[in-house]
């Protein structure tokens, strides 16, 4: 059941926050080592997997990242959002949210904070086969400033709309990105990796991204 928001937001004033969380894994065929040093070059593989989106470069690890065209109950946004790719620490690497640019969104806020730590899960079966997980946490907070029309909803239809629209956003986008770094990994290894990509994705679980059972709506007012 979804928590109930107390008190009524500002109209004019207080955007309304959603908070989910969720976490996913990827698998790379390959050492832990072949993995952290592909990822630690994220100048070459995030702008190739970002595509169709587009991630424009800022500062020394920083890219401005326009996901599409999102929306619903007729309020549609196209959100760009300023990424960090923090180097990595004993093999965790963070991603957090930076300022764009002279750039202001228009009508929302976000606060992206995620964590990716590789995992050794080679299998003892003899195949010769090496495994890497790349487990990853993601906390997302979007503040919404919801026009007069939209506010005119019943709270706890716009509660559900925003938590289904950010989970759909999630996963769809991990989806699309995760794909496209396994591939490009693979083929940027040799033929012999592309090969075990083809064979062992269709018969492991080398993809997943769940929203953990936690959502949130709260105004600005409520949250301070």
């Amino acid at each position: 059941m979804l928590p109930q928001v107390a008190g009524k937001p500002d109209p004019d004033t207080d955007p309304i926050w959603f908070h989910s969380q969720f976490s996913g894994c990827m698998e790379m065929y390959a050492s832990s080592d072949r993995v952290a040093d592909y990822l630690d070059r994220h100048e070459g593989w995030f702008r190739r997997c970002a595509q169709p989106m587009t991630a424009e470069p800022v500062g020394e690890n920083g890219y401005i990242l326009t996901i599409g065209r999102f929306g619903a109950l007729g309020y549609y946004v196209v959100p760009q959002i300023g990424l960090e790719l923090l180097p990595q620490r004993d093999r965790v690497y963070r991603i957090e949210t930076i300022p764009i640019p002279d750039y202001t969104p228009p009508g929302y806020e976000v606060d992206f904070q995620a964590e990716q730590i590789l995992v050794d899960a080679t299998p003892d079966d003899g195949s010769g086969l090496e495994v890497t997980r790349v487990e990853w946490e993601l906390d997302l907070k979007v503040g919404v400033y919801f026009p007069g029309f939209v506010r005119n909803f019943p709270l706890n239809l716009i509660e559900t709309t925003g938590h289904n629209l950010l989970v759909t956003i999630v996963k769809q986008v991990s989806r699309l990105l995760t794909r496209k770094v396994q591939e490009d990994f693979h083929s940027h290894q040799g033929s012999s990796y592309t090969q075990q990509f083809r064979t062992y994705s269709s018969r492991r679980q080398s993809f997943y991204c769940e929203a953990k059972p936690m959502f949130q709506a709260v105004t600005d007012s409520e949250a301070s």
